[in-house]
C-alpha cells in the first residue's frame, strides 16, 4: 500500500465523523471552529486522508455528543448494529440528509406514505403506491 493511499480504517472513522456531523446539522467549518482547525483539515479527516489522533478523536466525539467508541465502530463490534443495514449509515449517500429533512417537513401523513412508496418504486423496490388502507 502506498503511503498516499488512505487506510480503510481511517476512511471508516472519517465516514462516521461525517455522518455524525451531518446528523447534527454542523458544517465542516463549524466543527473546525470548535476544534481550532481549518475546514480543510476536517475535510481530510472525513475522507480518511489524514489520521485522527486519539485526543482529537475524543474532542470530536465530545463536540458531537457521542463516545469516541462510536466513531471507532465499537457499537458494531458486538454485533448490535449491522453496518450493512444501519439506517444512520445510509445518511452518507449524497442528498440523503436533505431528503430526510424535507420528508419530515411534510405535514400530511398520507402524503408521506405516498412519497415513500414513490421513491421505493423509483428505486425498483416494492413501493405500494396503488394500495390504500380502508378508513373504517
Amino acid at each position: 500500500m502506498s503511503s498516499k493511499t488512505p487506510d480503510k480504517i481511517d476512511m471508516e472513522v472519517g465516514r462516521r465523523i461525517r455522518m455524525e456531523r451531518l446528523a447534527r446539522g454542523l458544517t465542516q467549518t463549524e466543527l473546525a471552529d470548535h476544534l481550532g482547525l481549518t475546514f480543510q483539515q476536517v475535510q481530510k479527516y472525513e475522507k480518511g486522508v489524514n489520521r485522527v489522533g486519539a485526543g482529537r478523536l475524543a474532542k470530536i466525539a465530545d463536540i458531537l455528543g457521542i463516545t469516541a467508541g462510536r466513531l471507532l465502530g465499537a457499537d458494531e463490534i458486538d454485533g448490535s448494529t449491522s453496518t450493512e443495514e444501519s439506517p444512520v449509515r445510509l445518511l452518507n449517500f449524497p442528498g440523503a440528509p436533505q431528503l430526510l429533512r424535507a420528508y419530515v417537513r411534510i405535514p400530511d401523513r398520507d402524503l408521506r406514505r405516498v412519497v415513500v412508496a414513490l421513491v421505493e418504486k423509483m428505486a425498483g423496490g416494492s413501493g405500494k403506491l396503488g394500495k390504500r388502507r380502508s378508513r373504517s
